[in-house]
């Protein structure tokens, strides 16, 4: 896929520059990454692995690798938009990781998905400004089969709200117009994130393994805000719990 677009060891060169950069080996982090936005979520993760293990710290991103339940997983809070997504993004990649689990926040598109909810992405449409660096406009930017499978099993384990789909990627949160919002609705969009088009667009180029999970934060038909919703904090928490879940049903594949 990464060669049939030309670009796969260009790509990858930059990222070892990186790594090389951060002074960290291929080959330490563990074949699952799970990759948050903002530190504090990544410290709720962290608290549910054992002996974790700082492998670099740079500007404002840290990325550790422990064990959950005997499985080898690092995780890196990987930014909340999608130009330091990808970034992120190509280092864990380059750094050998086998599958990626995207564990963020979104908007919903549809009235009947709720603040608390969850939404299990399938595929994305391209509406930020980054992968057009890495692909045609054509490109079809979709999440992998067994992640998914994976997530959507751990969610019914969970016993959380979840809904399935594809969700809309943007940069520009204050032009979510009516028009637009309108239009993704009708395309049967789930909903809005800032990050899942460059994160997922990265791992098919690297042919690593990605599937993204996001807590219900707001509906944007409705209007409803739930950013200080404790449904909405207890989804945040219940996205690390899909992910770990996930990790170990992969595992046991």
């Amino acid at each position: 896929m990464g060669n049939e677009l030309g670009m796969k060891k260009e790509v990858h060169f930059s990222a070892t520059e990186m790594l090389e950069m951060v002074q960290m080996k291929p080959g330490v982090i563990g074949n699952y990454t799970i990759i948050p936005g903002p530190a504090e979520r990544l410290q709720s993760i962290l608290k549910k692995l054992e002996n974790p293990v700082k492998d670099f710290s740079f500007m404002e991103y840290t990325m550790y690798t422990g064990y959950y339940k005997g499985t080898k997983v690092t995780a890196v809070n990987g930014g909340r938009y999608s130009p330091d997504s990808a970034i992120i993004g190509e280092l864990v990649c380059a750094a050998g990781a086998g599958h990626i689990i995207r564990t963020g926040s979104c908007g919903a598109l549809r009235e009947d998905i709720a603040i608390g909810d969850i939404v299990i992405v399938t595929g994305v449409v391209r509406g930020e400004g980054t992968t057009p660096y890495y692909v045609p406009e054509n490109f079809a930017t979709v999440a992998d089969i067994k992640v998914t499978n994976a997530l959507i099993s751990a969610a019914q384990k969970v016993g959380i709200t979840y809904h399935v789909g594809v969700v809309w990627t943007t940069d520009a949160l204050l032009r979510e117009t009516k028009e637009v919002v309108e239009k993704m609705s009708k395309l049967k969009v789930k909903a809005v994130d800032m990050v899942s088009a460059s994160l997922l667009t990265v791992a098919q180029l690297y042919e690593v393994r990605a599937g993204s999970v996001l807590a219900v934060s707001d509906n944007l038909l409705t209007g409803e805000m739930g950013f200080i919703d404790f449904k909405y904090y207890e989804a945040e928490s219940a996205i690390i719990e899909v992910a770990l879940e996930a990790v170990k049903t992969m595992e046991g594949d």
